[in-house]
């Protein structure tokens, strides 16, 4: 399919052919659902697990006599009561790295991009070269961009820290794309260097 490609300049820049099978998917909410699960999951941090009576190294050697010493009837210094001994009911380690087949993720990736080209919500730029914050609001003023707008570039570029100070605005180089931080924006803003190296991930 084609899209007309934007110029901050205001000039007319030839459209673009976008690959049908990375741009053209109909979105599965359950392929999607999936993805966004799987990347939060990896998000989390994994707790680190006490040592339980089991864990703690100690002798196992009875205290003392059963009766008559006139003090409770321990079997060893590993009980939870004495210092030094193991947790009771501590924290256990537990996994947050659920796995997912590549294919599914690839296939994530490509419906959420195909989400925002069917909802008329993605841009393509010929470039991006930008010094001043005051220029790129004005630039994204003109675009008619969503409150949430995520821009995706070939490479990082030094030119957007014009856009650090925009609230809702936000960068990633083409290599850090992902499925989570492409629905949630509201506008989709694509450079053509980023197009070409999507479209070679895909086909790579």
């Amino acid at each position: 399919m084609k899209v007309k490609v934007s110029s901050f300049a205001g000039t007319d820049a030839a459209d673009i052919e976008l690959n049908d099978e990375v741009f053209g998917l109909d979105p599965r909410a359950d392929i999607l659902h999936r993805v966004v699960t799987w990347q939060l999951e990896k998000r989390r941090g994994t707790a680190r697990g006490t040592r339980e009576r089991a864990d703690v190294a100690r002798s196992g050697k009875k205290l003392g006599r059963q009766k008559g010493g006139g003090v409770a009837r321990h079997g060893d210094r590993r009980a939870p009561v004495f210092i030094g001994g193991g947790k009771a009911h501590g924290a256990r380690v537990r996994d947050f790295n659920p796995g997912l087949n590549k294919k599914v993720r690839a296939l994530g990736l490509k419906m959420a991009l195909s989400s925002h080209v069917k909802a008329g919500s993605l841009i393509v730029l010929d470039g991006f070269e930008v010094q001043k914050t005051k220029e790129l609001k004005g630039h994204f003023a003109n675009l008619n961009v969503g409150k949430r707008t995520l821009v995706i570039d070939g490479e990082t570029v030094e030119s957007f820290r014009a856009g650090y100070n925009l609230p809702g605005v936000d960068l990633l180089p083409a290599v850090g794309a992902n499925v989570y931080d492409i629905i949630r924006a509201d506008t989709l803003v694509l450079t053509r260097a980023a197009v070409e190296k999507l479209e070679a991930r895909f086909n790579g």
